[in-house]
């Protein structure tokens, strides 16, 4: 861990250096989400502050957000000041105070935890068949650069997950990690073999109940070397796809029992050849995980020569609504004690038993958009006024006029997961949304 440590403090004090640099051209703005190829998913195979109480309305939502970035958090022995990460005056920055805020939470660490206790039961498959093999990290700072969470993984120079629109920038070299493949190079130079990566990841994203900017991930990674395959009658290819295969296949009883499984090929630009894996669980096929044998080029960049690897990636929040029926992804990051209380250490698969059900309210907003507009860009306006309190963000009308002018119709739902809104704090989130849509995004209200 050292290394890594070491690693991230000279990040963050180049982070900080970088700071008095000419900023860089702006970050072209990726098209709307209906025509969005399929986004990179290994821990890129991987398919969302302390959260504002509910209790909050929508002006204590953007106090308590406030407050929350003023303090440093500490990640895995490095100090994360806001400055470090937010920074209105650089237009090459595009992280907000709410982003902020979520760093150091780890949910993932808590034991009690729904992330936490599926984490550890993967830990659990891995240790009992692999004893003593994979070393295990899951304190890594988010703070990465472009080179680790795009080049070192092979993402091409002109992929949209590269955009200003689907990643959080710090400034023009420096991002919070949207993959936990971002740390792969440093733990291959740094000689490890066997590893498996859990952490917090962020993304501009929808609004809805699957999605959020915040999420986390885990990836397993091994390395082979020319004496395991030789003898097998495989190549090394071949040897290192079959033991994925038997692995994965493995861990998917372990967390499903005795399910039918299927393997789907696919692409990612970092592994050949890539699977999914896929099972049958409630009458449906569900995607548990993405995979692949690693792209040559990535183990010989980082010194491994002659050797063949796999890696999986797996998204925490996915698996977890599934097992334990979470309907929400909102209600990870809940603190009311009727969400924390139905969990315990060890226990997977504990069924959530919603405690209140309240009615939505929904608000519609018309507006012209322009050539830059995304709906990224929005739902991060809506975010940064209703906090959790929103629901979804949903384009229900569109259309052209006869001057060549686009119209855009999205509803807006809010709900608390844990209370009624009043109508006063619904009517003054509407209010600021749309206030700093107008100023923000540049579009004319209808």
């Amino acid at each position: 861990m050292r290394p890594l440590i070491r690693s991230a403090c000279r990040l963050r004090a180049r982070v900080r250096a970088m700071a008095t640099l000419p900023a860089a051209a702006a970050f072209s703005p990726s098209s709307s989400a209906a025509a969005r190829p399929p986004r990179l998913t290994l821990a890129l195979f991987f398919l969302p502050s302390a959260p504002a109480p509910a209790a909050l309305g929508a002006r204590a939502l953007r106090t308590s957000a406030s407050a929350a970035a003023a303090a440093a958090v500490d990640v895995g022995g490095v100090k994360i000041a806001r400055e470090d990460v937010v920074r209105e005056e650089d237009p090459t920055n595009n992280v907000p105070d709410t982003i902020y805020s979520k760093i150091g939470l780890q949910l993932h660490r808590r034991d009690n935890h729904p992330l936490g206790i599926l984490k550890n039961t993967i830990y659990d498959y891995f240790d009992k068949n692999f004893s003593g093999q994979f070393n295990k990290f899951d304190d890594l700072c988010p703070l990465v650069s472009v080179k680790q969470n795009f080049d070192d993984v092979l993402v091409p120079a002109d992929h949209i997950s590269r955009s200003y629109n689907d990643t959080y920038y710090v400034d023009a070299q420096t991002v919070l990690r949207c993959h936990t493949s971002a740390h792969q190079a440093e733990l291959l130079r740094d000689g490890h073999t066997h590893f498996l990566v859990t952490g917090d990841v962020y993304r501009r994203d929808s609004i809805d109940s699957t999605h959020y900017p915040v999420f986390h991930q885990m990836e397993g990674f091994r390395v082979f070397s020319p004496d395991d395959w030789s003898g097998s009658g495989m190549d090394g290819t071949a040897y290192a796809a079959a033991d994925l295969k038997k692995t994965l296949e493995g861990l998917a009883r372990h967390l499903f029992g005795a399910v039918e499984m299927r393997w789907v090929d696919t692409y990612f630009p970092f592994t050949n050849p890539s699977f999914e894996l896929e099972i049958y669980f409630q009458d449906d096929w569900l995607e548990v995980l993405g995979c692949g044998v690693t792209e040559q080029e990535i183990l010989k960049s980082n010194g491994r020569t002659d050797h063949v690897a796999w890696a999986f990636g797996l998204g925490l929040e996915r698996l977890a609504m599934v097992l334990f029926d979470i309907p929400d992804i909102r209600l990870f990051w809940s603190n009311d004690q009727r969400f924390t209380s139905q969990f315990s250490e060890g226990k997977l698969g504990v069924k959530f038993k919603p405690f209140s059900k309240f009615p939505p309210c929904y608000k519609d907003m018309s507006f012209w958009i322009n050539e830059e507009f995304t709906e990224n860009n929005l739902c991060e306006v809506v975010r940064g006024i209703a906090g959790d309190l929103v629901e979804e963000v949903k384009l229900i009308d569109n259309f052209t006029n006869k001057k060549g002018l686009t119209s855009h119709c999205y509803r807006i739902a809010y709900r608390s997961m844990e209370r009624s809104l009043t109508d006063e704090e619904i009517n003054d989130m509407q209010w600021n949304v749309r206030e700093e849509v107008k100023n923000k995004l540049k579009v004319e209200l209808r």
